[in-house]
């Protein structure tokens, strides 16, 4: 078995590395280099643009012609083969070799002494995968992993303990002492400080740290936007909460997909609302996250789409603020984005709206405080949320209001989700329609002539379904007696 290469991070700033090779993965290399502060020198008969840019502007010393030996200069501290020619590549290896250079064979580990890793970079703070040449695409993989779990503020940690870094030496200069010192220091509150881009306490508290006044660790929310229930519109930050959680409090939209990333020894506990069967109380909701943040736990209140697109997030943060709980906020891609798109309409567009309104229709409450006049002018897209079971009161409210009854419809029923169904038609036939075709929530309502689009430009799932035309066939489903019912 071959030996495991040796990690290292070599500091190349004002060091002059030579590349051979005027192409693509040239070009990559040589950008690499001048982020790390080297001085590249490029030797290739012609140029990519860029790197003749480069050359133009003195950030590069172009090397004309042919690879020679004597391009391997006594200031070259590191070598690059990056040609396409495997006899040039060859023979940068040995004159490299012989004058004890290491040097990196672009695609093949055994003509190269050293490996470049696949980086995940926060600042200062480096992560380096190296497969040792056997399969970078794995390494890659497991780069694009680590940048799930590691953001932005890893690299805003490192920075601010180097500002104190003699201080954390002087105050605990045995190794043992310092280790526990930093594991502390990492399940405190200060990554989700510095989140939120609150410098000078993330500072006081490391300061307070340093001191020996550290407070115990506490308990906080992270209030999580699931989507629509795709698990690949989740965000990054939502990822990295969701395998950060102690405690999901999740709702009853949420996919199994979504719940499936989450941490696996996480406690979960279902919130959801539902017209029908279990139900948790909103205030119940709010005593579940004071009860596990007051334990010192990490909680996410995971929410389908956006928690504060009808979602009552606000709410939320208005208890946890009340009761001093630390909170933190993930948008979610909120379903009038995400289920439109995965229908292929186009919430505005120039030839048909310029103004998009979001709706919520989940009651008769809600709906007399809507401005329908408003609702009813031209040139907009309207969406309904929650407005399943009330599809005959908006039907006729908007055509009382003078919406023409031709405008067209689309319900979008499990947006972006395996089952999606999009079912298109005009106003004036919307109940029947959604009848017909058993509707059932969780269906988001689109009105305007962009929803029309949605035979034109679907592209996930099944085309979508129309009104009959003719009387319907003998069934062996019974269509619910109202549209309250498919709810």
């Amino acid at each position: 078995m071959d030996a495991p290469l040796f990690p290292l991070f070599a500091d190349l700033s004002g060091r002059a590395v030579l590349v051979v090779g005027g192409g693509a993965v040239a070009e990559r290399k040589v950008l690499a280099l001048l982020h790390a502060g080297a001085r590249p020198r490029v030797g290739a008969p012609e140029l990519t643009p860029r790197l003749r840019e480069l050359a133009d502007a003195g950030r590069l010393q172009w090397l004309q012609g042919s690879f020679e030996d004597a391009w391997l200069g006594k200031d070259i501290w590191l070598v690059v083969a990056a040609t396409d020619d495997v006899p040039t590549n060859r023979a940068v290896a040995a004159a490299a070799g012989a004058q004890r250079l290491f040097v990196n064979v672009v695609d093949d580990a055994r003509l190269s002494s050293f490996h470049v890793p696949a980086v995940v970079e926060r600042g200062p703070l480096q992560i380096a995968i190296s497969s040792g040449g056997a399969a970078p695409m794995v390494a890659r993989h497991v780069r694009r992993q680590l940048e799930q779990l590691f953001d932005g503020a890893w690299g805003q940690l490192v920075e601010l303990v180097g500002r104190h870094r003699r201080s954390i030496r002087s105050r605990f200069p045995e190794l043992g002492a310092r280790r526990q010192f930093f594991d502390r220091l990492i399940e405190s509150p200060l990554l989700g400080l510095l989140r939120r881009r609150q410098d000078g306490a993330a500072d006081a508290l490391l300061s307070e740290a340093i001191a020996g006044t550290f407070a115990p660790a506490q308990g906080s929310v992270v209030l999580v936007g699931a989507g629509s229930g795709d698990p690949g519109l989740l965000t990054l930050g939502a990822l990295r909460a969701l395998n950060q959680a102690d405690v999901i409090l999740y709702d009853r939209l949420v996919s199994i997909e979504v719940l499936q990333l989450a941490r696996r020894d996480a406690e979960y506990i279902e919130v959801g609302k539902s017209a029908k069967g279990h139900s948790t109380a909103q205030q119940d909701i709010h005593a579940l996250m004071l009860e596990h943040a007051s334990a010192g736990r990490r909680v996410v209140r995971l929410k389908g789409g956006d928690a504060f697109v009808f979602g009552r997030g606000g709410e939320e943060l208005q208890f946890l603020r009340a009761h001093g709980v630390p909170y933190e906020v993930v948008p979610g891609i909120t379903a009038a984005l995400a289920c439109a798109a995965y229908a292929g309409i186009p919430l505005t567009h120039r030839d048909h709206a310029q103004q998009l309104r979001l709706v919520t229709a989940h009651c008769k409450d809600s709906m007399d405080t809507l401005d329908w006049p408003e609702l009813a002018k031209a040139r907009q897209t309207l969406v309904f949320y929650m407005g399943v079971g009330a599809l005959e009161q908006i039907q006729a409210r908007l055509l009382a209001a003078g919406l023409a009854a031709g405008t067209p419809f689309a319900l979008i029923e499990n947006g972006s989700r395996r089952e999606q169904r999009v079912i298109t038609g005009p106003l004036h036939a919307l109940p029947e329609t959604a009848r017909q075709h058993m509707v059932q929530s969780p269906a988001l309502l689109v009105l305007g002539e962009v929803a029309a689009l949605a035979d034109e430009l679907h592209w996930f799932g099944a085309a979508p379904l129309h009104g009959r035309t003719t009387p319907p066939s003998p069934s062996t489903k019974t269509p619910p007696t109202t549209l309250a019912d498919a709810a």
